[in-house]
């Protein structure tokens, strides 16, 4: 997972639009399983996930394609931001609800210790999907929820956390 600051809706859309051109025209590297961007529900930025078969397969993809694919990107959003890529192996998944649409998705990172009521049924909660750090250490729960209402009732703080929709070009 890797997220992206842009700062603005329309600087989200024109990177994730050339971000999604990119792949169309590229070929699938073999080792990459699949790939999503999503767009932050702020208009402030992007979220990057894929699934690789190994770490090996997406560093010597990196070393070979990263570096010309950002720099076409960056010469049409300068100034993105990238805080850094977080290495997680999915751990579980709670369904709660496999026929609903997500809406929104909400990722959450914690101790491990807290995973446990991040993925307690709740009303819009449809799912939720357990990314463990490589460091054992924290957490990244990727939750699928029905609306951003549902989120903000069931939490607490629900304003405090990073919400996505799936980004469809």
């Amino acid at each position: 997972m890797s997220e992206w600051l842009t700062g603005t809706a329309e600087r989200s859309r024109t990177a994730a639009d050339a971000v999604m051109d990119q792949w169309a025209a590229a070929e699938t590297p073999s080792g990459r399983l699949a790939q999503h961007v999503f767009l932050s529900t702020d208009g402030a930025g992007l979220l990057f996930y894929a699934q690789w078969t190994s770490d090996e397969d997406h560093l010597a993809w990196a070393r070979a394609h990263r570096a010309r694919a950002v720099s076409h990107i960056d010469t049409l959003v300068p100034g993105i931001e990238r805080p850094g890529l977080a290495r997680t192996r999915l751990t579980r998944s709670v369904v709660h609800d496999a026929e609903r649409p997500a809406g929104v998705f909400v990722v959450s990172t914690m101790a491990v210790d807290d995973v446990k009521a991040a993925v307690v049924p709740a009303s819009g909660l449809l799912a939720a999907h357990v990314h463990l750090t490589s460091d054992g250490e924290r957490a990244m729960v990727v939750a699928e929820w029905t609306d951003v209402a549902s989120h903000a009732a069931a939490t607490a703080d629900g304003d405090s956390y990073k919400r996505y929709t799936l980004y469809h070009a």
